[in-house]
C-alpha cells in the first residue's frame, strides 16, 4: 500500500512539472505599469475576425491565437501581452509598440526546459525599433533576427509575437484614427 502511495506521488509530481517549471521573470502587471509609467489605461479588446484573423494565422503559422486579444493603448503606444508555444509550452511575452515600431519586447513567463536565453537583452535588444515590411502581405520584420543555438523554437516564437504585435498595433491605430 505504501509503494502505491509513493508511486502516485511521483506520477503527480511529473504531471505537474510543467506548471512548476514556469519561470516568472516579470509579472504582467509590473510590465504594464513600467510601460505606462505607472498610469495603466483600461484594457481594450481586438476581435480577430475576417482578414485580421487570416493575417494572424499567416504570421503565427497556425490558427491558435484565439478569438480576441487584449491590449492597452494610449496615444500612439500600444502594449500587448501575448503567448506563443515554443516547443511544447507557452512563452508569455510583453511587447510595446510606439508609432509603428517595436520599443520593447520582454519574456515575462517562460515554461520550456530549453531556450530560456531568449529572455536576455543580448537577444531582445535586436528587436528595438523593428517595423513591418509588407512584402505580399507577409508582414516580415524589417531586419533579420539572429538566432540562438539550441533555442530555435523560442526564437521563432518571439519573432512571430513581435510581428503579430506590430501588425495588430497597425490595425488598432488605423481603427482609432478612423473613429
Amino acid at each position: 500500500m505504501k509503494i502505491h502511495s509513493v508511486m502516485l506521488a511521483v506520477v503527480m509530481m511529473f504531471a505537474c512539472s510543467s506548471v512548476l517549471a514556469a519561470d516568472v521573470y516579470l509579472e504582467p502587471e509590473t510590465f504594464l505599469s513600467e510601460s505606462f509609467d505607472g498610469d495603466v489605461p483600461k484594457p481594450k479588446v481586438l476581435w480577430l475576425r475576417g482578414d485580421t484573423r487570416k493575417q494572424v494565422k499567416q504570421i503565427l503559422g497556425h490558427s491558435g491565437a484565439g478569438l480576441r486579444v487584449r491590449y492597452w493603448a494610449r496615444d500612439a503606444r500600444s502594449v500587448w501581452i501575448l503567448e506563443e508555444i515554443g516547443k511544447t509550452e507557452p512563452i508569455t511575452t510583453g511587447l510595446v509598440v510606439e508609432d509603428g515600431a517595436l520599443e520593447r519586447i520582454q519574456v515575462l513567463i517562460y515554461r520550456e526546459s530549453r531556450g530560456w536565453e531568449v529572455r536576455y537583452p543580448f537577444f531582445t535588444d535586436q528587436f528595438h525599433g523593428a517595423t513591418l515590411t509588407d512584402l505580399n502581405r507577409m508582414n516580415r520584420l524589417d531586419r533579420p533576427i539572429n538566432g540562438i543555438s539550441g533555442a530555435t523554437l523560442s526564437v521563432r516564437a518571439l519573432t512571430n509575437l513581435a510581428r503579430m504585435a506590430l501588425f495588430l498595433h497597425g490595425k488598432v491605430m488605423s481603427k482609432e484614427k478612423g473613429a
